[in-house]
């Protein structure tokens, strides 16, 4: 029998409970709000990418959606030999952490260290895209299998390139608001 390696450290800087998905949230300069304009924070709106097949009000594991509703920012993680830390909350990625897309597997929509049986993706890759990643709270912590996994804010691959259902923005804009976000931000995509 596989050893769980879930990793907790988010758990220090647990937010507060997540409103409704269905719940039509007033907006505040401190919540990241993503509309057809751009992803807005603060009073800046940045460019970003959004998944190949738009927003989706029902996300499932592999269609390519960016899920609709109100989500939280969880989590930092960052990239210590590429970027100095963005915040102070922020968790560098070591070589053995995943995350883990699995359906079948417990530790499905959770941040994981090597070895690991189940699928999953690295989050220390030879690109850019996850120097810095800024974890969201879809589907987690209770994870339902196959309503999608690893929704992050993270550096798109090339302006406006779609991503496989995350939101991606320049590395500038994202260290930006790394640096600015806080555990319990709120993610409102409409």
């Amino acid at each position: 029998m596989p050893v769980r390696r879930r990793i907790s450290l988010l758990r220090r800087h647990r937010p507060r409970p997540t409103l409704s998905r269905s719940h039509s949230p007033t907006f505040c300069q401190s919540d990241l709000v993503l509309s057809g304009q751009g992803l807005r924070f603060l009073g800046r709106t940045f460019p970003c990418s959004v998944g190949r097949s738009g927003l989706q009000a029902e996300k499932r594991e592999g269609d390519g959606a960016t899920p609709r509703g109100t989500h939280r920012i969880i989590g930092c993680l960052y990239r210590p030999d590429r970027l100095v830390r963005p915040n102070f909350w922020a968790v560098p990625i070591r070589l053995s952490d995943l995350w883990c897309d699995d359906p079948d597997s417990p530790d499905y929509n959770h941040l994981i260290r090597a070895p690991c049986e189940a699928r999953h993706e690295a989050l220390r890759r030879a690109d850019p895209l996850y120097d810095i990643v800024l974890l969201t709270d879809w589907n987690w912590p209770d994870a339902v299998p196959g309503k999608g996994s690893a929704i992050f804010l993270h550096q798109w691959r090339k302006p406006h390139h779609p991503t496989e259902g995350c939101i991606a923005i320049c590395r500038e804009h994202l260290i930006w608001i790394a640096g600015r976000a806080a555990p319990g931000t709120r993610l409102i995509v409409s």
